[in-house]
């Protein structure tokens, strides 16, 4: 196991089932955590057993809102004074329609949710980073980043945006002691995945504890060599 004592990881949509599944490993492996999630009613039932000197929860934060970013970091650095790893795990999925019959508020949601918070979150965090001259920044885009798929659009454009973010930030930042990753998840063996396509083979899809571990590597000083890569993390499917 990898060992994060005395490492501060800040971790959004840490209520999801990968941002659970990613913080508890974390904890787990001696972390410090903040986790940011939307809902101010969510983090606590999941996490309020847990040491509350090595864990923060910040709720209702909308990380497509720059004041409510700007505002969340702040409060993360009054309290843990770095921040280490930064985990952009935020986001969702959501079936669309054709191009042309996608509304603009369609559009705009996806591209939002899944790389304008990516753009937000990074972009208030990297500064403390910079001025410690080390981090590691892992996001999350997925594997339908790779190609355009029907009724598909907005999403796949979105997660894609992730990916050049993250070139685009590692080659910024690599010379600073910042690495900058993505990873890509195939189906990821969820609740709802699972409500969704009931007959589907369950075994072929990714577990969010088997994410969980590809993150803590890339945060870890293992992969201090690696940086702007976009890790495929398919399961068997």
């Amino acid at each position: 196991m990898q060992d994060f004592t005395g490492k501060v990881v800040l971790a959004t949509g840490a209520a999801g089932n990968l941002g659970e599944a990613a913080a508890r490993a974390f904890y787990d492996a001696g972390a410090t955590l903040a986790l940011v999630d939307n809902r101010p009613d969510r983090l606590l039932p999941l996490f309020g057993s847990l040491d509350p000197a090595r864990v923060l929860l910040v709720g209702g934060v909308d990380v497509t809102d720059e004041t409510a970013v700007t505002q969340m970091t702040d409060s993360v650095m009054n309290r843990t004074g770095r921040i280490d790893i930064l985990c952009n795990i935020a986001g969702g999925f959501r079936m669309g329609t054709a191009v042309h019959e996608t509304s603009l508020s369609d559009w705009e949601f996806m591209l939002n949710l899944n790389a304008r918070s990516v753009f937000l979150v990074s972009r208030a965090i990297i500064p403390h980073m910079l001025a410690q001259n080390s981090g590691k920044i892992i996001n999350v885009a997925a594997r339908a980043a790779l190609e355009g798929k029907a009724k598909m659009a907005a999403y796949t454009a979105s997660k894609s945006a992730v990916i050049r973010l993250t070139e685009s930030m590692a080659a910024e930042l690599k010379d600073n002691g910042i690495t900058v990753n993505c990873i890509l998840p195939g189906t990821i063996d969820t609740p709802q995945n699972r409500e969704a396509m009931p007959k589907a083979n369950f075994d072929k899809w990714v577990a969010p504890a088997a994410l969980a571990d590809v993150i803590l590597f890339l945060a870890s000083d293992v992969a201090r060599a690696v940086t702007g890569a976009a890790v495929p993390v398919y399961g068997r499917s």
